[in-house]
C-alpha cells in the first residue's frame, strides 16, 4: 500500500449504497447548517489497513457490523485536502503537524436493514441522524473545504447509482 503525502493525516471514507442505489449519509453531531451531512470517515490507526479501518469507522460512526456490508470499490489514490486555518490551529492536528487528510475512499453494498442502523449504538457521536440520499446531491451538502473530493468520489462511484446511468 503506498503512503499517504507527508504532512497529511491518514484517513478512509466511506460511500454505502443501499439496494435501491441510495448513498447513507450522517448529520455531524453540534454542526450548524446547511453544510452539516457528510459520509462516514476516520482515521487509520498505525499497522491497520485502509479496508479494514473503513469498516471499523464505519462500525464505530453507524453501529453498521464489517458482515453488514460487501465490497464493491475503491479509489486507490490518496486523495487530499487542506484543512482550513481554523481547523489546522485546533490542538489535535497543530500538535501532529497535519496540513489536511489523504484519504482512501471505498464504495460497500449495505447488506442490513435501516433498523439495523443505531447511532445510540455507535461508539461515537459523530453523527446525529442519518439518511439514505442520491449520489450526486451529497457534493452540495458537505462543508465547502470538502467538496472537490466529494465530487471526485461521486464521478469515481456514479457506476453505482441508478439515477447517474
Amino acid at each position: 500500500m503506498a503512503i499517504p503525502p507527508d504532512g497529511y493525516r491518514p484517513n478512509v471514507g466511506i460511500v454505502l449504497f443501499n439496494a435501491q442505489g441510495r448513498v447513507w449519509i450522517g448529520r455531524r453531531a453540534k454542526t450548524p447548517e446547511p453544510y452539516c451531512w457528510q459520509f462516514p470517515q476516520g482515521g487509520i490507526d498505525d499497522g491497520e489497513s485502509p479496508d479494514a479501518a473503513a469498516k471499523r469507522e464505519l462500525e464505530e460512526e453507524t453501529g453498521i457490523a464489517p458482515d453488514q456490508v460487501s465490497h464493491l470499490s475503491e479509489i486507490p489514490d490518496w486523495l487530499t485536502y487542506d484543512f482550513p486555518p481554523e481547523v489546522a490551529a485546533l490542538p489535535r492536528h497543530k500538535k501532529r503537524g497535519w496540513t489536511g487528510q489523504a484519504q482512501r475512499w471505498f464504495a460497500y453494498r449495505y447488506l442490513g436493514n435501516d433498523s439495523d442502523i443505531d447511532l445510540d449504538r455507535a461508539a461515537d457521536d459523530e453523527f446525529d441522524a442519518w439518511r439514505w440520499e442520491g449520489l450526486s446531491a451529497v457534493p452540495a451538502l458537505i462543508i465547502p473545504w470538502k467538496r472537490s473530493i466529494y465530487e471526485r468520489v461521486a464521478a469515481e462511484f456514479a457506476i453505482y447509482d441508478p439515477a447517474s446511468n
